[in-house]
């Protein structure tokens, strides 16, 4: 690949992280690539909250403007399609895609997302998103003062407990086993009348994805309207870490203050790399990326020319 068919940036992943960073790549006249599937992990949730002048609307909507946004600047280039390898060159990046496309970059983002591992409880799956969540700030408001559940272990548990209860009075705990909570910890949410049921779920009845009934295994059941549910997640692609790039202990892509990851050239941002999942969060990492990436590219190509 010749010098001018070169990409400043290629983005792997053309959701909201990845779509705010070409833009601020976009308005600086770099050559980008978007590499997105089409398939946002998001698009099940009927309608995004806490992001100011998009409030209520679906991702959907909200992703297909930013999308034409974007794309009205001239060198910035979406390909559908799934990135499935890559490799470090002497002085860029080379990623295929799963149809064998190959594309060339100087710098390299990932805006990939992570994947939820849910749980195999009939009726999940179904919710998940809609009325089994797992962002207060994200869905709160929408349940407040419902009957509401929390499926987590008690750590996890402990975190949502009072920003829940801060939304409704009507809350159970469900910790999915045996609850591991100390005296102290058990008397303040008996305090709260807030009741700890050690009984697996196993099925969520709703209808079209809103819960009405949660089953247990001892075939009893509890009536919900919602249910915050902690589950554990992958990164979504491999290919960050086959490129060298380290995970923390969360399994978070490790990046330093200015979404480095331990590899050089190459960046993270969005749900990938921290643990503050929202749309606003996810746009807001990726207009920092584009510019820390932007400022790379001018200085090296100011002082070395």
């Amino acid at each position: 690949m010749t010098a001018s068919k070169i990409y400043d940036v290629i983005i792997v992943g053309g959701s909201y992280a990845g779509l705010s960073a070409a833009m601020a790549l976009g308005r600086s006249m770099r050559r980008v690539l978007i590499i997105d599937s089409g398939l946002p992990c998001n698009r099940q949730t009927p309608h995004s909250h806490n992001l100011i002048t998009h409030d209520g609307a679906t991702p959907k909507e909200i992703a297909e403007k930013a999308r034409a946004q974007v794309l009205n600047y001239p060198t910035v280039k979406l390909h559908q399609g799934v990135a499935v390898s890559g490799r470090k060159d002497q002085a860029s990046f080379t990623i295929t895609t799963q149809a064998g496309a190959e594309f060339e970059g100087r710098k390299l983002i990932f805006a990939t997302g992570i994947q939820d591992l849910l749980p195999a409880i009939r009726g999940f799956s179904e919710c998940w998103g809609i009325s089994v969540i797992h962002c207060p700030y994200c869905h709160g408001y929408e349940f407040r003062g419902q009957k509401t559940g929390i499926m987590a272990p008690a750590e996890k548990a402990l975190h949502l407990i009072p920003l829940i209860y801060n939304l409704t009075g009507s809350l159970r705990i469900f910790p999915s086993g045996p609850a591991e909570f100390n005296a102290d910890q058990l008397a303040r949410l008996q305090q709260h009348s807030i009741e700890v049921i050690e009984k697996e779920i196993v099925e969520i009845v709703h209808e079209q994805g809103r819960l009405r009934r949660v089953i247990l295994d001892d075939g009893s059941d509890v009536q919900l309207d919602a249910l915050y549910a902690s589950v554990p997640f992958r990164q979504h692609t491999d290919l960050p870490a086959a490129l060298g790039c380290q995970l923390n202990e969360q399994g978070y892509i490790q990046v330093n203050d200015f979404q480095q990851t331990t590899v050089p050239d190459v960046f993270a941002c969005g749900d990938n790399s921290s643990p503050m999942r929202s749309v606003a969060s996810a746009i807001a990492k990726g207009n920092f990326v584009g510019a820390v990436v932007n400022k790379e590219l001018a200085d090296a190509d100011f002082w070395s020319n």
